[in-house]
This record gives structure tokens, sequence and C-alpha cells, in this order.
């Protein structure tokens, strides 16, 4: 996994409206194995070559729950990271993912509340610079104050 940003945490006094952080990863058969053990989503659209072939994707795709788990990476490591509560997260899947697409998952700063330490986040997950999953999540963002 490749990511712009050192891992950390970015307190809410230090975020900016605007700023942004990503991962690149490439998604393998293993994490899609992995993924349908631990989930126990065993659908063969996602394991079975022969049965994805004659289904509307013609070919087996990655979960997309997969997908969302790395823009959960972005928030959880580097923005706003280490200490940061998911609240929300809306999601819209636009296309599938493949074993052996590289997925960028990009997040950026919308809104910030201070007051109540929220955080607005645009959501979004990109194949060769195409859109597969847009969203938005909120977030209870880690203080200097508090923490």
């Amino acid at each position: 996994m490749l990511d712009n940003f050192p891992r950390g945490t970015i307190c809410i006094e230090e975020l900016e409206i605007g700023m942004s952080r990503h991962v690149t990863k490439e998604v393998t058969d293993r994490d899609i194995e992995m993924f349908a053990e631990i989930s126990t989503d065993r659908n063969p659209v996602h394991l079975d070559d022969d049965y994805a072939n004659d289904t509307i994707f013609e070919g087996r795709i990655a979960h997309g729950m997969l997908t969302a788990g790395l823009i959960s990476a972005v928030i959880g490591e580097q923005l706003p990271g280490h200490g940061t509560i998911y609240m929300g997260q809306s999601l819209t899947f636009l296309a599938p993912v493949r074993p052996g697409d590289t997925v960028r998952a990009e997040v950026t700063v919308m809104e910030i509340d201070h007051a109540k330490r929220r955080v607005t986040l645009k959501t979004e997950c990109l194949v060769d610079g195409k859109p597969v999953l847009k969203g938005e999540a909120k977030v209870l963002a880690p203080s200097a104050k508090f923490d």
C-alpha cells in the first residue's frame, strides 16, 4: 500500500478545508479471498470465475466493502488519523473493482465544526483515474486540547 503522507494524527486544530490524503493499493486475489473469509460474504461473483463470467460484470469483482475499507485506512491512519472516531459514511458504488486493479482511495476535508470536533470528508476511490466509489464521511476528530 502506498500513501502520500506519514501515518499518525492531524488534530482538528490543524485541519483545513481542502486538505487531502490518499492511499493506493492493488487489489489481489488474496485480498478478495481474505475479505470473503472475514466478512463471510462468499458470493460467487467474487470467488468463482465460471459463475462471474456469466454475470453482468463478465468476470470476478472485489467486494464493494473491501474497496470502501481503503477509505477507512486513510481516515484512521492519515486524515484525521489515529484517534478519529467514524460517525457515518455514505457510499455510492459506480463501477466494479477487479482483481489486479489498483485503487486510489482519497479523502478531502469539506467542513469542520470545531465546537463539536466534527469533520465532514469527501471520500472517493478511483481506478485508472475513473471513480468507482464516492461518498461522504462524518467523523469525530482528535483534539490536542482533550486527547
